[in-house]
């Protein structure tokens, strides 16, 4: 049973949630924080995982496009689906050379249980203490915001997504990392 302090914070997390999707909070606003400035380098960061050597670091991924997606917790409604279909365009995105990292404040277990659940095949980093998406600002005192950026193979930032549709955004993604990667 979910204790009441965490019952709370579900439900405030899922009403900024809903008020994100809604267009209700302007993304100019940026709650949860100063974002990076675009073209400059995106904010450095190591953090453990579910896969591989159990850490991953942003210069792991020099010379490939990186899609990095903050989202605010395993498991939930909204999550769920965005982690979905960025695993469903998935061959798309490496057919770009281009690997996707999701960020979330849960650690590195239920991400585990979450990949397992539903089939993803891209690493999910533990934020537990927010330092990252704090950086990115990307932050609400207790979870991540759903914010997306897209960084290039030289590690600046191109772009960023604030107040995202979890069902249809893994393809405005790809559609805005085929722009980058025809300019570039």
């Amino acid at each position: 049973m979910l204790s009441r302090r965490a019952l709370l914070q579900a439900v405030w997390i899922g009403c900024i949630a809903v008020l994100c999707s809604l267009g209700a909070i302007a993304p100019a606003f940026a709650l949860g924080g100063t974002q990076p400035p675009l073209n400059e380098p995106a904010p450095a960061f190591t953090l453990p995982t579910n896969v591989g050597d159990g850490e991953i670091s942003l210069s792991d991924y020099q010379g490939k496009w990186v899609v990095v997606y903050f989202y605010p917790k395993d498991f939930t409604s909204g999550c769920t689906l965005e982690a979905r279909r960025f695993q469903q365009d998935l061959p798309k995105y490496r057919d770009r050379n281009t690997e996707i990292l999701g960020i979330s404040a849960d650690d590195v277990d239920s991400h585990a249980e979450f990949c397992d659940s539903e089939g993803l095949r891209f690493p999910l980093l533990a934020d537990t203490d927010g330092s990252v998406s704090k950086a990115y600002g990307s932050w609400l005192g207790v979870a991540s915001l759903r914010h997306t950026y897209i960084i290039d193979p030289q590690g600046i930032l191109r772009e960023r997504f604030l107040g995202v549709n979890p069902a249809v955004h893994s393809a405005e993604v790809l559609a805005r990392l085929e722009e980058l990667q025809q300019e570039s």
